[in-house]
């Protein structure tokens, strides 16, 4: 055995670590925090092992299904929702819980009850996992004030979000997180078991050579949309035109592009003139993280954590990516705004 090399395994920045280390920065904090952080991450640990085994375990399979012991299948994103749930109310710290995969939102009651939201998509992009693809659970934070939490906690800009995060299931499984004070990217360690600190301070480059856009709703999209993917691909400043680079699961497009730089856009059109993001737990963490690592985003109207959703299922336009990508499409916006 390698003692050497097993000692210096041991001097890692787990994320248990380095939430810890957060923490100590604010004398006063109770932990409350660092409880609820700790949660998601086994949550996302357990999905993680799900998704890893699904094909295997059937997982894939459509929810109400049997297996031999007579026990009812669950569908993966069911699970996954299950899983969160459970993990973010046994932790004692949330009050409201608002997920993708239910219609109302969860209000916990005493003992229980803490004084955080927490908003979260438990599988985006799960309809990709029979080929493979990456998927991922993306969630944000708020703080809640007072006493009693009632519906407008949950519906409150993003600019209010305490912190955000994604776990992506790929070919690793990484857990990029943000509590305001940039960006940071864990990556699983199957031996160990540990969220390892293998991206500190992710910093998007400030233009980048990828758009990514499903060019599929071409037909439908608005003036500034389709001249914003014409500059990309036929660029009028001799400059070499963007690649495209599209996945279809969002925590997949957004992790490339927080890494690579580019642009990530889903834009309003004739077919869905709202978009086709949802605001609190796709729009919201996201553009959080997106800000908090050097870039933008935006919705065709304004910034994107300005928004102040009225429903917790409301959808948005958004473009979100490299500082000047998205200044570019915002002053495309701007100039169709001015000739109206």
């Amino acid at each position: 055995m390698d003692h050497a090399a097993d000692a210096h395994r041991t001097d890692l920045m787990t994320i248990t670590r380095f939430v810890l280390n957060e923490q100590s920065k604010h004398p006063d904090s109770k932990g409350d925090f660092s409880i609820l952080l700790n949660n998601i991450v086994l949550g996302c640990k357990f999905v993680c092992s799900a998704v890893n085994k699904a094909g295997l375990a059937k997982l894939i399979g459509l929810a109400g299904d049997t297996n031999v012991q007579g026990e009812e299948q669950k569908k993966l994103d069911v699970l996954s929702n299950e899983v969160f749930v459970k993990a973010l109310i046994s932790s004692g710290r949330t009050c409201i819980l608002v997920s993708e995969e239910d219609e109302e939102a969860t209000f916990i009651s005493p003992p229980l009850r803490g004084k955080y939201c927490v908003v979260f998509d438990p599988l985006d992009g799960s309809s990709n996992i029979d080929c493979g693809v990456s998927i991922g659970t993306i969630f944000g934070i708020y703080l809640v004030n007072h006493l009693e939490a009632t519906i407008d906690d949950a519906l409150q800009p993003g600019k209010n979000m305490l912190a955000a995060g994604y776990c992506m299931y790929g070919s690793s499984c990484m857990l990029v997180l943000s509590t305001g004070n940039g960006v940071n990217g864990f990556t699983l360690d199957p031996s160990l078991g540990e969220f390892i600190l293998t991206h500190p301070d992710i910093k998007i480059p400030k233009t980048g050579k990828i758009y990514s856009v499903n060019e599929g709703n071409a037909k439908n999209w608005d003036g500034p949309t389709a001249k914003y993917i014409e500059n990309c691909k036929f660029p009028k400043d001799g400059s070499s035109p963007k690649s495209l680079r599209y996945v279809g699961s969002m925590v997949a497009d957004v992790h490339r592009t927080l890494l690579y730089g580019g642009i990530f856009l889903y834009p309003a059109d004739r077919k869905s003139p709202n978009g086709k993001l949802r605001v609190l737990y796709e729009v919201f963490p996201m553009s959080f993280l997106m800000e908090q690592a050097g870039g933008q985003a935006f919705t065709g109207k304004i910034r994107a954590l300005d928004l102040v959703p009225k429903k917790i299922h409301e959808r948005s336009p958004i473009f979100l990516g490299s500082y000047e990508d998205v200044e570019e499409i915002k002053a495309l916006y701007a100039a169709a705004q001015n000739q109206i």
